[in-house]
């Protein structure tokens, strides 16, 4: 505890990407910032920075050391305000991430209703279609569709989550549709890729019976964005894979429809994701019980979307 004025210089030179900056915003001149620096990496005998005439560069230890630095400051925060003002008081920042498509079109706007409720709470919002790492992004919650083997997070279910082929009537209209996965050969797919490589393998079920589509990378339309491949499918490029709950705003709206509905593919239950060991904030805990609460609402009403229009 005795540098803790020192790991926040570190911290803020890593954020501001310069330690003048840095040693402005906690009050110190340049050369106290700069003798901080250099005493904290001689006690721990580690190089945190590269340096050159124009910036600071973490070398790999320093974005290790980051990490945790983070995480160690955020309980502390958490522990300071938690004794400041109760238990109970929710307020301060929630980091939370989540896939750009659900992001955009539902969790943004759910996160406005949890602010009407609790106004001394503020949001940084991370949207991006790869896995988070809730440690290194500095996160509180991460809402995903799928769950990596990782026993340091605890995976919170949230709903189930049921993924179907889709496209706008438009291309209906042009194309007709595949009676069975083994025609889908003949259609323009749309496809998500990552740095895990590209999702083209489609797995499809009805009763007994089991398929498998791949889609020929050569022949489809690729994107890294979830919202793009949605907005394609709006337009008539193709048929996506796609979340009903990505897309559940376009089926009530008629922008697109389901394709082989009959015919299922594995689901991927929507879970909130947290650090095993670190403290819940009160204002983390009751962002996910209002997230619960609200999939739960929305669930119902989509399957409510569902059966009117005809697919289940």
């Amino acid at each position: 505890m005795d540098n803790l004025g020192d790991i926040r210089l570190f911290v803020e030179t890593a954020n501001l990407g310069g330690l003048s900056a840095a040693g402005r915003r906690l009050g110190l001149s340049p050369a106290a910032a700069s003798a901080r620096l250099v005493k904290l990496e001689a006690e721990l005998n580690t190089r945190l920075f590269e340096r050159t005439t124009r910036q600071l560069r973490l070398t790999e230890e320093g974005s290790l050391y980051l990490a945790h630095c983070i995480q160690a400051l955020a309980a502390l925060d958490d522990a300071r305000a938690a004794l400041l003002a109760g238990r109970t008081a929710v307020m301060g920042k929630i980091r939370i991430a989540a896939t750009s498509d659900f992001g955009r079109r539902m969790l943004k706007k759910w996160l406005d209703e949890f602010g009407e409720l609790y106004p001394q709470v503020q949001f940084a919002l991370v949207l991006a279609d790869s896995l988070s790492n809730l440690l290194q992004d500095d996160l509180d919650l991460a809402i995903r569709f799928d769950v990596p083997p990782d026993s340091s997070m605890v995976a919170r279910k949230l709903a189930p989550n049921r993924r179907v082929l889709c496209a706008s009537p438009s291309f209906i209209a042009t194309h007709g549709v595949p009676a069975n996965p083994g025609e889908l050969d003949k259609f323009q797919c749309i496809v998500l890729c990552s740095t895990n490589g590209i999702a083209n393998e489609w797995r499809f079920t009805q009763g007994q019976l089991s398929e498998t589509y791949v889609v020929p990378s050569a022949l489809a339309r690729e994107t890294n964005d979830g919202a793009v491949a949605r907005e394609w499918a709006v337009e008539g490029k193709g048929i996506a894979m796609k979340s009903l709950w990505d897309i559940q705003e376009d089926l009530r709206a008629d922008r697109l429809c389901i394709v082989m509905p009959e015919w299922r593919t594995p689901e991927l239950p929507v879970h909130a994701m947290y650090q095993r060991s670190r403290y819940m904030a009160p204002r983390v805990r009751a962002l996910l019980d209002f997230l619960i609460a609200r999939f739960a609402d929305e669930n119902t009403a989509l399957e409510s979307l569902l059966l009117s229009k005809g697919y289940i």
